[in-house]
């Protein structure tokens, strides 16, 4: 950074004090770039004073670069090359430290403030008892997979009906969830809209339709009823 970028960062930080604030402002009274770069500093560093504390090197280290100036004597080049040389450190030493506090903030803070990952919502269950019968014919949600699965173990099937499961809603036509297969467990991947309908409370209703199941509504005697509950 040359001198002039390190004026302008300081008295966008209200670091300058004295001729060198008097300077300043004039500068940005009467050059328009150095105005702008004023702005620039401003816009990007000044917010983050309201949220980082003053990190600076321990006092008795300036006096004592302060005090080997005064020993080596007023005045001359090399004293003017030191002195220089120690307002760019302190001008560093304040920049740098703006500076890694914005890139902690850039890149700590967002982690920290991220919402914590939502927990997956928890399966359902519902069970049918099947009348005359000891069957029990077991379906379990799992909102997460989209999956339905239909445990029939002990369904018994007569080669000339299906058992079709479907979703009653509160208003509107029933609605197809898919065939049963007698004595076996099945898997059905449900679509987003029919999921986003199976909730806690849901009616389910288990039919017994002609060979392949019905045509969009139920043909058969509804067989059993239940309802969907949480695990």
């Amino acid at each position: 950074m040359t001198e002039r970028d390190f004026l302008a960062a300081e008295l966008a930080l209200g670091l300058l004090e004295g001729e060198e604030l008097l300077t300043a402002r004039g500068l940005a009274a009467s050059d328009a770039e150095f105005a702008a770069e004023v702005e620039r500093w401003q816009q990007q560093l000044a917010p983050l004073l309201d949220t980082i504390g003053l990190e600076t090197p321990p006092e008795e280290l300036w006096e004592r670069i302060f005090a080997e100036i005064a020993r080596r004597g007023e005045g001359g080049s090399e004293v003017a090359v030191l002195q220089r040389r120690v307002r760019n450190w302190q001008r560093a030493a304040a920049l740098s430290a703006i500076a890694a506090s914005a890139l902690l903030l850039v890149t700590v803070l967002p982690m920290l403030t991220k919402p914590a990952p939502q927990a997956p919502a928890a399966p359902l269950v519902a069970n049918f008892t099947l009348p005359s019968t000891p069957t029990r014919l077991g379906v379990t949600w799992l909102p997460g997979q989209r999956d339905l699965l239909v445990n029939a173990a002990g369904l018994p099937g007569d080669g000339v009906h299906d058992h079709e499961l479907w979703l009653v809603p509160p208003e509107g036509k029933t609605i197809s969830l898919g065939l049963v297969a007698p004595d076996r467990s099945v898997r059905l991947h449900l679509s987003d809209d029919l999921a986003a309908r199976l909730r806690e409370g849901a009616t389910l209703a288990l039919t017994r339709e002609p060979l392949g199941g019905s045509k969009g509504r139920p043909a058969g005697p509804i067989v059993a009823t239940t309802k969907f509950s949480s695990t």
